[in-house]
């Protein structure tokens, strides 16, 4: 693999730590800045938004630079976001500066996928973005647990400036070692994206999406201060749980792909949000016993991100028969209605935690994902109608 891969890896690393590291943070950051726990999960839900919003819009409207220098932008952009985000003097301005870096986020992934691609032979292009997205998963594994360890030491704007650093060392070896003369591919325009969001089983889809993925940020958002203030842990252990929590993402992000080989996508959704509501249940269950907590968030990373590859699948599959021409853009707006479920899933868990406590957050995740279940049933069960040709109602 091209050096250059490794450069847009490390890019990768710094952009997923920089998504995910709040989470650790937010009762650091809640004491900090006097502000309530729900409040400092906003955090995670602005981000998010921000993806959400710049995915589309900053794709139509970067269509025509050449790759490499809208490449090196976005990382100026998510440098100068977490750089202001380190010196925020207050908790609105940081809200901002959580927005700005992710509006960057989004087009990354894209242009990085799209980079890599053209960096190697075509019998080699699924490694390629595999490399690519291998970053985002070290982050959770490695990146999220260490920034939350350096926010615990020295001050939560420590890890802002260490994931800056992170963004300047793939910065500098992008600009050295990414070509120039990339292919220029023609982005999709919102009116071409638009079009993609009036199909009515796309939209099943992207709510699959939103609800069976973003019904696990209800709890995972507030996972630190369930760790400290419910179950009693230290915070120096919460590092090393969530280090744990990383690992068994890692686990199921692998394990979730075999399964859709294996079984198709919506079995394999079916099989993985029963087991992430079932485990989520069981949080709230034990959360108040420090062994049995720790033992159940070992299962839960994996089932949590589990349904990440069969998801991306499904909505290729469904673009094949309903939008043939708009394939990429499909699976595009499916990383928005990651983000979206995130923005939702983190927002709706404050308001319970504020109204309810931080125990109900789980159980409230469970019925989420429980709903993402019964529609992706229902999803199955259109598939069977339209390839039996016979309308649903005959099921």
């Amino acid at each position: 693999m091209p050096l250059a891969l490794w450069a847009l890896t490390i890019s990768a690393f710094a952009v997923g730590t920089t998504e995910f590291v709040i989470v650790g943070l937010i009762p650091t950051i809640a004491a900090d800045l006097g502000v309530s726990l729900p409040s400092a999960g906003l955090l995670v839900s602005l981000y998010a938004l921000g993806v959400t919003i710049g995915a589309p819009v900053l794709t139509a409207l970067t269509g025509g630079m050449p790759r490499k220098t809208l490449l090196l932008s976005l990382l100026l952009l998510f440098i100068a976001g977490n750089g202001f985000a380190a010196f925020a003097p207050g908790y609105g301005s940081l809200i901002s500066a959580r927005f700005i870096t992710g509006l960057a986020h989004g087009v990354f992934f894209a242009i990085a996928s799209t980079i890599a691609t053209n960096l190697v032979s075509r019998d080699k292009e699924s490694s390629a973005i595999a490399l690519v997205f291998l970053g985002l998963t070290v982050a959770l594994v490695t990146g999220v647990p260490l920034g939350t360890w350096i926010g615990q030491t020295w001050g939560w704007q420590a890890t802002f400036l260490g994931v800056v650093a992170l963004g300047l060392i793939g910065l500098v070896a992008s600009a050295l070692l990414v070509p120039t003369n990339l292919r220029q591919g023609s982005a999709p325009g919102l009116r071409d994206q638009a079009r993609v969001l009036v199909s009515p089983r796309l939209l099943l889809v992207y709510l699959i999406t939103a609800v069976g993925y973003g019904g696990n940020f209800i709890a995972f958002t507030y996972l630190a201060p369930m760790l400290t203030d419910v179950t009693g842990f230290g915070t120096g252990a919460v590092s090393l749980i969530i280090l744990l929590y990383g690992a068994s993402v890692a686990v199921g992000n692998i394990v979730g792909g075999k399964l859709a080989d294996r079984m198709g996508a919506v079995p394999a959704l079916t099989v993985i949000f029963v087991g992430l509501s079932a485990v989520l249940m069981a949080l709230g269950l034990v959360l108040s016993s420090p062994i049995a907590t720790v033992v159940v968030i070992a299962v839960w990373g994996g089932f949590a991100f589990a349904n990440v590859p069969p998801l991306q699948v499904y909505v290729v599959q469904i673009a094949r028969e309903v939008a043939p021409d708009a394939v990429d853009v499909a699976s595009g707006l499916n990383i928005g209605a990651f983000n979206l479920g995130i923005a939702l899933g983190a927002w709706s868990g404050g308001l319970i935690v504020e109204t309810m406590g931080l125990a109900a957050a789980p159980y409230a995740g469970a019925l989420v994902v429980a709903a993402g279940i019964v529609l992706t049933r229902l999803s199955g069960r259109l598939d069977k109608s339209t390839a039996s040709g016979r309308p649903f109602a005959a099921e």
